[in-house]
This record gives C-alpha cells, sequence and structure tokens, in this order.
C-alpha cells in the first residue's frame, strides 16, 4: 500500500473579482456557461449579517428580493461547493462568489457551476466582506467576475493541496507518511454521463469529462505509474515498486525553491509531501530498490506490539514474533525513510538510535554509490559503510544509518519538534534519495 497526497499542476482557472473600488481578487473556477455582461458592474451582497444559514447560502436561506440579479458572496462549509451555487441559482442570482474562512486558508478548487461563480481565498473573501460592509445605500459594493479561461506554466508549481492529508503517522512514526504526492488539484477525469458536471440533481448539463479534485485523483496517477513500473520490470515487488516511485521523488518547484503548502503559502515539509513529488520517467530506473518480504511486515507488526493473534488476523496465517528480535525495532522496516521519534524528557543530553536498510541493485551490472547526507538541524547522521560496491545486478547489500540528536533545553509540556534532511546514494547516473526525519517529543507534564 502506498499513501499518496495530493498536489497542483502548472495549470490554472483563473476566475477573478474585480470590485467597484479597482481591486481584483485572485479566483478559480471552470465554469463554462454565458459569463456575465461584459463591462457591467453588479451589486454584491453578503448575508452574513442576516444569519448563519444565510452566510453560507444552505438551501431556502436567501430573501430573493434581496438577491435577484446581484452577486451573492457565500462562505464555505456544511453544504457542498456546487449545491451553495444552485441556492443562489434559483434565488434569482447573477453570479456568486465563494469565499473561504479563516480555518480554509487560501486553498481553492475550481468547480464548475450552474451560474457565473468563482472560488477565492481567506484573505481575499475577508477583504470582499469588508468592502460589502463598508458599503452605503447610496454607494453600494459592486463588482463582476472575470473568467480567463486556462492558464498553463503557472508558477510555482506543484504545491501541496490544502486538502491533502498530513503526517506524522501516530499509529507508527517510525513510517514517514505520506509517502509522496501526485498531481490531485484541478484533474481532467473522466466523468459518468448521466451526472451533471455540478454533481448536483438540478444540473441538466451532461459531459464525459470534468475537473475534479482530491486524492482520490492523486491516487489513480500513482497507481497508473504502479502499473507502467511492473510492466516494465515484472519482477519488481510492489515494494521495489514503491522504493523506485519515493527514492526518485523531487522536494523542489519550478521556480526551483522547496514545493510550497497551498493553504499557507509556507514551504512546505516531509509531513506535506513525504518523500516528495512523483517522477514517472526517474522512477522508471532508479538505479536501488529498498526491497521487503512478507517476514519484514510481521516483524514490524510485532515491533508495534501487536500480540500473535492480531498479527494473524491480519495475515491470516500463523504468526511467529520471534524474528522481531533480531530486526530490532519498527524503524528497521525495510522502508524508503527513515523517521526517528525520541521523547525528550530532559533525562538525556544526547539521544541515539539507528537504522539497518538493504538496498538492491536494478541499475544493472557493475556500480559503486556512495553516502552523502544533509542531516536534520541539531543531529548528526552517520552511514556504515558509505560505500557500496555491487558486482551484478540483483545484488543485496546492506547498511546502518546512526542518528544522533540533542536534546532541546527548552520544550513545551506536549510540544513537539520537527527536523529532516536526506540521505543520497550516488553512482554518478543514479541518486536514491532517502527522507530523514527527527521529531523531538516533550512530554505532557
Amino acid at each position: 500500500m502506498t499513501t499518496v497526497g495530493a498536489g497542483s499542476m502548472d495549470r490554472a482557472f483563473p476566475a477573478n473579482v474585480r470590485l467597484g473600488n479597482g481591486q481584483v481578487l485572485d479566483g478559480v473556477s471552470v465554469y463554462g456557461g454565458p459569463v456575465l455582461q461584459s463591462g457591467k458592474m453588479y451589486e454584491l451582497v453578503y448575508a452574513g449579517a442576516t444569519s448563519y444559514s444565510a452566510s453560507t447560502c444552505l438551501d431556502g436561506s436567501l430573501d430573493q428580493a434581496a438577491v435577484r440579479g446581484k452577486i451573492v458572496v457565500c462562505d464555505r462549509g456544511v453544504n457542498s461547493r456546487a449545491a451553495k451555487g444552485d441556492v443562489v441559482h434559483r434565488a434569482g442570482a447573477a453570479g456568486m462568489v465563494l469565499a473561504n474562512g479563516a480555518f480554509d486558508g487560501e486553498g481553492l478548487v475550481a468547480d464548475c457551476h450552474v451560474l457565473p461563480a468563482t472560488a477565492v481565498g481567506a484573505a481575499a473573501g475577508e477583504k470582499l466582506r469588508k468592502y460589502i460592509a463598508s458599503s452605503t445605500p447610496q454607494k453600494p459594493a459592486t463588482g463582476t467576475i472575470l473568467f480567463e479561461g486556462t492558464h498553463l506554466g503557472v508558477h510555482p508549481a506543484p504545491v501541496v493541496a490544502a486538502f491533502s492529508a498530513r503526517g506524522p503517522n501516530p499509529q507508527s512514526p517510525e513510517t514517514l507518511k505520506p509517502d509522496l504526492i501526485a498531481p490531485g488539484l484541478n484533474i481532467l477525469a473522466a466523468w459518468p454521463s448521466g451526472v451533471g458536471p455540478a454533481g448536483i440533481p438540478s444540473d441538466g448539463r451532461r459531459t464525459e469529462f470534468n475537473i475534479l479534485s482530491g486524492t482520490s485523483m492523486a491516487c489513480p496517477h500513482v497507481s497508473g505509474l504502479a502499473a507502467l513500473l511492473k510492466a516494465a520490470h515484472p519482477t519488481w515487488s510492489p515494494a521495489a515498486i514503491k522504493s523506485a516511485l519515493m527514492t526518485t521523488a523531487y522536494t523542489r518547484d519550478n521556480s526551483n525553491g522547496t514545493m510550497l503548502e497551498e493553504s499557507t503559502g509556507k514551504v512546505a515539509d516531509v509531513f506535506d509531501f513525504g518523500a516528495g513529488h512523483a517522477d514517472p520517467m526517474r522512477a522508471m530506473d532508479p538505479g536501488l530498490v529498498y526491497d521487503i518480504a512478507p517476514a519484514d511486515y510481521v516483524n514490524f507488526l510485532c515491533n508495534l506490539n501487536y500480540t500473535e493473534q492480531n498479527v494473524r488476523a491480519i495475515t491470516r496465517r500463523r504468526a511467529d514474533c520471534r524474528g522481531a528480535r533480531r530486526a530490532g525495532h519498527a524503524g528497521n522496516l525495510n522502508y524508503p525513510s527513515l523517521s526517528a521519534m525520541f521523547v525528550a524528557d530532559g533525562g538525556k543530553a544526547r539521544m541515539r538510535t539507528h537504522f539497518i536498510r538493504t538496498v538492491t541493485n536494478v541499475g544493472g551490472g557493475r556500480s559503486a554509490y556512495r553516502a552523502t547526507v544533509r542531516a536534520p538541524e541539531g543531529c548528526n547522521v552517520t552511514v556504515r559503510p558509505d560505500r557500496l560496491a555491487f558486482r551484478r545486478d540483483g545484488q543485496k547489500l546492506s547498511f546502518t544509518v546512526h542518528v544522533e540528536a540533542a536534546a532541546r533545553a527548552k520544550m513545551e509540556p506536549g510540544s513537539s519538534q520537527v527536523r529532516s534532511g536526506a540521505l543520497t546514494w550516488s553512482d554518478g547516473r543514479h541518486a536514491v534519495v532517502s527522507p530523514i526525519v527527527v521529531t523531538l517529543q516533550a512530554p505532557v507534564q
């Protein structure tokens, strides 16, 4: 199983809001019907002061006389984005602006609404509400929506989608999650012919394709890549395929900076994108893979304190946890990432752990790899041996990674600090990259 997060592509569907005061607020939409009248500024209304149900444009909440022919601002939440558009449309409004709240941040999804509509982020939504609140009957708030079609070559891209699930992994922090990310924001996807593109009963339009978003869009990308890798390398196990995808993933965007987090605009980290964004071409020839046998998973579960009865319920066969002691600890599962968790209780000035890993040469013939480490801040990381010489394809060699972290002088009870780095094995042609994550967790008290 591969855990996949969602990222964007270098494609956007801008539909910006131009206000009567000259401001232009960035928005997105894939509405494709009749647009608003060119050059006309429509009155803007926001029913947030009336009631919560009206602010979120719930069914039956809008006063038709108050919104007819106007652009209605709706807050996200409670009902679906498309359902809000349907409510506004049935009330006789000319258009809708769907505004994020502070909790939603700047994450936006392009929808195919039933009326001219766009979505704006939290900052733009706040500006929009303030603009409407400052209006008077003599000088009403006005605006329009400018649909700009499709833009290509957008920078920066990819970014980690706001809705994408994040780490850490609460059940087994020794395995970094997500594993990687793939395109999942505003994806062109197949669509059932009997359902309108807005996905609501009142939408009578029909189409074979739609723009969709979700990790449910990112997962098919990785599933397809796994199928391609299996076709190219029929002998590879599922673990080897996942390893190839993870160790060749990239973390830099098309502006040559570390990928950003969509909701905040800040630099993303390993708990956002895992090993990075999938790179199909590089995954075809990863050089080395971290393979895992079924017995390794049994040892992993045993080291997570699963009983043999628990393990048997999963594997449907007799389990033997005696081999788990030889594996050492759960972090020694032969995973393509390394995650260390330390309890910073003040008892030790330095905390240490180690990881045992085995890599298989799939790069063809003789090769020699050298290890380079970008250690997490405040940590020492050593690799032994730091050179692996393979004589043939399919040969396996093992190494140990020692991690030493300094205890933090002051940490609030229950708080945690995360630092990340990377281990790279390179033979001059391949770069096999594994994230290193060190988490310091302070006791609750």
